[in-house]
C-alpha cells in the first residue's frame, strides 16, 4: 500500500481489502510463559506426554483391590469374605501385594497393589477393615485405570494453534509442563480523536458527546484475545495527533484510531499525521456502514494501524470485519472467525446499490429480524443486535421471507449464542 491523503480510487470489495490487510500481518514471535500466565494465549508448540498418562495402574474408585476370580460366587445371600492385608491411600508410594483370598482397602487414585486385577467398590461390600464381605462379583479390570490408558508416552496432547483455555491448561499441567511456548496476547492501543469528545460521567456542554468508541473498541479487542488500552481525547489537529501516535508505538503491536478519516474534510487529522509516520492507504471499501477505511504500518517496527470511521456502528462493524482477523493472524489463531448461518428475514430490508450492507439484526433460530435505526450513528440499535444481516452488493432490497447470510456477533462472557441452524463459515466471515 502507498501513502495517500484521500480515499483514492474506485470502491474495492470487502474480501480484497481483507486479503491486503492479512498479507501485511506477521504473527507475533513466540514466548515462553508459565501455565499461570498462559490462559487465553495461543499455543506455539505441540505439547506431548513426557510419560504415559496415568503413569501407573490406579484405582478408579474407593473400594477394595482384589483378585477378580475370588469374587465370582459373591452375592447378597452368600458374600465372599476376604482378609484385608493393607490400606492404600492416594499418594502412598509404598509397594503392596495381595495374594488369592486377600484384599487391599484402596482409595480413588491410589496405586494398585501387585497381584490385584480389579477393584470392588465400597458400596458392594460391608466396608470391613480386618475382613471384608463382598456382595457382588467383579470382572478383571473393573474400576482400574491402567497406565497409558489416557495417553501414551510421546503422544501429542495439544497441537500448536490451540487457545489455552482452562481445559488445555489442565492437559499441559498433567503432562508435567510448568511453561509453554505461546503467541503473546497482542497489545492494542485505541486512540479516539475529536475535540467534541469527553469522558462518560462528565457534564456535557453543547457541542460535546461522550466518548463511546474507545471503550467499545478496546473491549472488542480484549474479547478477541488482546490486551487493550485506550487513549481518549486526542487533539483534533495534526500537531497534537502526531505525538499521540508516536508515544504509543513502543508499547503496541497494533494501533486503532477512530474518527478523523472522512472523505477529504479539512479536519481529517489522522490522515495528515500518518503522512509523516508510515505507509498507510485510505480506501473506499464497497460496504455500508464503514466505507472509508485506512490501513498500513507506521514506525520503525512497522506497527499495523487501522484508521476506522468515527461513527460508532461503522467503527464496530469495521472492527469485526478487518481488525478481528488481523488480531487472529497476530496470534496465529484460527478460532476468531465469526460464525455464519443462513436465516430467513422477518421483514424487508433496503441497501444502496454497489455496496455490501451489514445490517444489525436479532437472530433467533433460523429467523433474523432487522432492527429499526440502521444509521451508522445509531448505537442504541447496535446494543440490541446479535447478528449482522448481509445484503449483497447487487441487491438494493430484499423482501420478507428471503434467506440471507448472517454473521453472528461475539457475545459477552457468560452469555450463550442464539440458537442457530446450519452454522457454517463464509468467505467474508
Amino acid at each position: 500500500m502507498t501513502a495517500g491523503h484521500g480515499h483514492d480510487g474506485p470502491f474495492i470489495p470487502v474480501e480484497q481489502y481483507q486479503s491486503a490487510i492479512l498479507a501485511a500481518i506477521t504473527p507475533l514471535p513466540p514466548v515462553s510463559v508459565t501455565l499461570a500466565d498462559a490462559e487465553g494465549c495461543v499455543l506455539a508448540e505441540d505439547v506431548t506426554a513426557a510419560i504415559s498418562l496415568p503413569s501407573f495402574d490406579n484405582s478408579g474408585m474407593d473400594g477394595y483391590a482384589v483378585h477378580a476370580k475370588d469374587t465370582i460366587s459373591s452375592s447378597e445371600r452368600a458374600p465372599t469374605t476376604l482378609q484385608v492385608t493393607s490400606e492404600i491411600a492416594a499418594g502412598d508410594t509404598g509397594t503392596y501385594r495381595i495374594s488369592p483370598g486377600t484384599a487391599s482397602k484402596i482409595m480413588t487414585g491410589a496405586r494398585m497393589p501387585d497381584g490385584a486385577d480389579a477393584v470392588v467398590q465400597v458400596e458392594s461390600t460391608d466396608g470391613g477393615t480386618d475382613r471384608v464381605q463382598v456382595y457382588r462379583p467383579v470382572e478383571p479390570g473393573n474400576a482400574v485405570r491402567y497406565a497409558g490408558g489416557d495417553a501414551a508416552e510421546g503422544e501429542t496432547l495439544l497441537s500448536a494453534g490451540v487457545r489455552m483455555r482452562p481445559m488445555q491448561i489442565a492437559v499441559a499441567a498433567s503432562a508435567g509442563r510448568r511453561a509453554v511456548m505461546v503467541r503473546p496476547r497482542p497489545r492494542v492501543v485505541v486512540l479516539s480523536t475529536g475535540n467534541e469528545l469527553t469522558e462518560p460521567g462528565t457534564p456535557l456542554v453543547p457541542g460535546q458527546i461522550w466518548d463511546s468508541n474507545s471503550y467499545m473498541l478496546a473491549a472488542a479487542a480484549r474479547e478477541a484475545g488482546a490486551l487493550a488500552r485506550r487513549r481518549s481525547g486526542v487533539p483534533d489537529d495534526p500537531a497534537g495527533m502526531l505525538p499521540a501516535l508516536e508515544e504509543q508505538l513502543d508499547g503496541a503491536d497494533l494501533l486503532i484510531t477512530t474518527g478523523g478519516v472522512s472523505m477529504g474534510g479539512e479536519h481529517d487529522v489522522v490522515k495528515a499525521a500518518l503522512q509523516k509516520l508510515g505507509t498507510v492507504a485510505f480506501r473506499k471499501v464497497a460496504m455500508q456502514p464503514g466505507m472509508p477505511q485506512g490501513f498500513g504500518t507506521i514506525g520503525e517496527k512497522r506497527v499495523p494501524i487501522f484508521t476506522l470511521p468515527g461513527n460508532p456502528v461503522s467503527a464496530y462493524v469495521s472492527f469485526q470485519l478487518f481488525v478481528r482477523p488481523a488480531l487472529a493472524a497476530l496470534q496465529g489463531a484460527g478460532d476468531l472467525a465469526l460464525p455464519a448461518a443462513r436465516a430467513t428475514l422477518t421483514a424487508s430490508v433496503r441497501s444502496p446499490g454497489g455496496r455490501r450492507s451489514y445490517l444489525r439484526g436479532v437472530l433467533d433460530g433460523d429467523q433474523v429480524t432487522p432492527l429499526s435505526g440502521q444509521g451508522s450513528h445509531q448505537i442504541a440499535a447496535l446494543g440490541r443486535a446479535n447478528a449482522l444481516i448481509i445484503v449483497p452488493e447487487q441487491d438494493t432490497s430484499l423482501p420478507e421471507g428471503r434467506a440471507v447470510d448472517v454473521l453472528v456477533l461475539p457475545l459477552a462472557a457468560g452469555q450463550e449464542h442464539p440458537p442457530v441452524h446450519g452454522w457454517r463459515r463464509l468467505r467474508h466471515a
